[in-house]
């Protein structure tokens, strides 16, 4: 089908035609003349012949080429004229309205005929962002035809090499990569970015306050947590979500609902570098190697109960990591490297690890109670 697109095409294409030798044609001469027969009645196809003289037989004229004449032929021969025909229409609508991106069809034409029903509407999006280069909205309220927030997203993959194509140098942040930094890369607000945590001390309330034991929940765009004016002195930052709600009241605390790997969120609040800060993790490889992440930003960052003594007393409660990093970690402390390596060798047995939530709960009371006060 690509051939519909380049000039002149590569049709006519001719065919391996493999022609009997004479040795066949003497001995299986009526099979030979059905061969004949079947391919100069055969549809789509070109046949040319060519006399042979044959010492036994004498002059007989056999095809000598096979020829398909056009793409439609082809198309015809193989049972895809529907998908000729509107590969074809796919062609004559961009070729109007997106001549830049007659290639890409040429190059992926079983793509596009996937995306048969949904050409229009990529092209929408493609017409839009030439016309509103980098419009600095999200993508909710682009105004592109029956384009909406479901079918972008769905379509991140196909969009991101048309508008590759489509859009100037300047309307693209080549810097943002991959579905996450689609947004990004063409001048969409991206989704915020947002913090949720809890307040331990009721003397750093922002809201009245109401039950000393759940503290007071929040959720706030990193922009608004960042320029947060507050004394808080002490930040733990856990990964289990029941922990993350379970941490009674402390002083001077809040608590950080994590997610894993990556702290570039966090680090815009500058004023975590002045606060305790903890990080309560799983007492696993991974666990580790987050801890060390996070020491990529806040270097003066402290574990919580991912030590030896808590991993020992909870043995019971041994779990499998089923895909343990093996990395060198270059930011934990001598006992925290200790324990890593015990980890990642296999020491006390194969990709052995304490999950944070089976820890049991006095044992958490105890090791809180026991954190340094403000200096």
């Amino acid at each position: 089908m690509a051939d519909l697109v380049r000039e002149g095409g590569t049709f006519p294409k001719r065919l391996t035609l493999k022609r009997p030798t004479s040795t066949e044609v003497r001995d299986s001469f009526e099979a030979v003349r059905a061969w004949s027969a079947s391919l100069r009645s055969a549809q789509h196809i070109r046949i040319t012949m060519r006399q042979s003289r044959h010492r036994v037989l004498g002059t007989n004229s056999l095809p000598h080429e096979a020829w398909v004449d056009s793409v439609e032929a082809a198309a015809e021969m193989i049972g895809k004229r529907q998908d000729v025909a509107e590969f074809q229409e796919l062609l004559w609508l961009t070729a109007e309205r997106q001549p830049i991106l007659v290639d890409w069809l040429a190059r992926k034409p079983i793509r596009a005929l996937e995306l048969r029903h949904d050409w229009r509407m990529l092209l929408g999006v493609v017409d839009w962002l030439q016309a509103h280069p980098r419009p600095g909205i999200y993508v909710r309220q682009m105004d592109a035809g029956d384009v909406d927030t479901k079918f972008v997203e769905k379509h991140r993959g196909v969009l991101a090499e048309l508008l590759d194509l489509a859009l100037p140098p300047g309307a693209i942040d080549a810097s943002k990569t991959g579905s996450s930094g689609f947004a990004q890369r063409y001048g969409f607000k991206p989704k915020p970015e947002r913090v949720r945590f809890r307040i331990l001390d009721r003397d750093y309330a922002l809201l009245p306050w109401h039950d000393a034991e759940d503290g007071q929940e929040l959720t706030m765009g990193i922009e608004s947590f960042a320029a947060l004016d507050q004394q808080i002195w002490r930040v733990i930052i856990t990964e289990n979500e029941v922990n993350f709600l379970a941490l009674p009241p402390l002083d001077g605390t809040i608590a950080i609902f994590g997610s894993g790997y990556g702290f570039e969120t966090l680090a815009q609040a500058a004023w975590l570098s002045r606060c305790r800060l903890y990080y309560w993790g799983d007492i696993d490889t991974h666990g580790f190697a987050i801890l060390d992440q996070l020491r990529g930003h806040f270097e003066h960052a402290e574990s919580l109960l991912m030590d030896l003594r808590t991993f020992l007393r909870f043995c019971p409660l041994w779990g499998r990591e089923h895909n343990p990093t093996r990395r060198s970690l270059a930011r934990l402390s001598q006992s925290e490297r200790e324990l890593y390596d015990e980890l990642r060798n296999d020491h006390y047995g194969q990709g052995l690890r304490l999950e944070q939530e089976r820890i049991g709960f006095p044992w958490v009371r105890d090791a809180l109670a026991k954190l340094p006060g403000r200096d």
